[in-house]
C-alpha cells in the first residue's frame, strides 16, 4: 500500500488550439490551389517557413500549421511536428508548402530527404502527403514534387493474413540461400 503512494504519474491533456484563420473554404485540387492559399503568405518572408495544410477527404483545408521558421536558406523540421496538428484535426491528407527566400525553386537535398521521410511516415500514420510545394519570392512560380513525378503516393498493400506473411517471409529468406530457421 505504501508503494502506491510513492509513485505519482502525471496525467496530461492534448488539445488543438486554434489561432486566427489564414484564408480558405475552397477545395485544394491542385498545387496551384495550395500556392494561392498559403504561398502568398510565405513567399515574401525573409527566411524559410514550412507550412502543413491539413485536408478533409474532399480537399477542403481544415487548418494550416507553421511547423518551422528557419534561417535564410534552411528550416529544421521533423515529421513529428508536421503530423501533430493533422492527427489532432482528424485530417485525411496533408500538403507541405515551404518557401525559398533566395528565389530558386529547385529542391535542396534536404528538401528531398524530408519529402521522402514524410511520405513514409505520413502513410503509416494514415494521413498521406499529397504534395510538397516550394514557392520562391513571388507567388506566380512554384515547384511541385507531385507535378514533377517525385511524389506518386503509391498505396502499399499489406498482407492481412498471418499465414501469408509467414509464407512470404520464408520465400524471401529462401531466395537469399537461407532456410529461415
Amino acid at each position: 500500500m505504501g508503494r502506491r503512494n510513492q509513485f505519482k504519474l502525471d496525467t496530461v491533456s492534448i488539445r488543438l488550439v486554434k489561432d486566427s484563420p489564414v484564408y480558405s473554404d475552397f477545395q485544394i485540387k491542385s498545387p496551384l490551389d495550395a500556392v494561392h492559399l498559403i504561398g502568398e503568405t510565405i513567399c515574401g518572408m525573409d527566411r524559410e517557413v514550412v507550412c502543413v495544410i491539413n485536408l478533409k477527404a474532399d480537399g477542403t483545408p481544415i487548418n494550416c500549421n507553421f511547423a518551422s521558421i528557419g534561417a535564410v536558406n534552411y528550416a529544421m523540421v521533423n515529421p513529428r511536428e508536421l503530423l501533430k496538428a493533422g492527427i489532432l484535426s482528424n485530417a485525411v491528407n496533408m500538403m507541405l508548402v515551404h518557401n525559398h527566400p533566395g528565389g530558386t525553386l529547385f529542391p535542396s537535398s534536404d528538401d528531398i530527404r524530408l519529402t521522402d521521410r514524410v511520405l513514409r511516415v505520413s502513410d503509416l500514420v494514415g494521413i498521406p502527403l499529397l504534395d510538397h510545394i516550394i514557392v520562391g519570392t513571388d507567388n506566380r512560380e512554384y515547384f511541385s514534387f507531385k507535378e514533377k513525378g517525385i511524389i506518386r503516393n503509391p498505396r502499399e498493400k499489406y498482407a492481412d493474413d498471418y499465414n501469408k506473411i509467414a509464407w512470404e517471409r520464408e520465400q524471401k529468406l529462401a531466395g537469399k540461400g537461407r532456410t529461415g530457421r
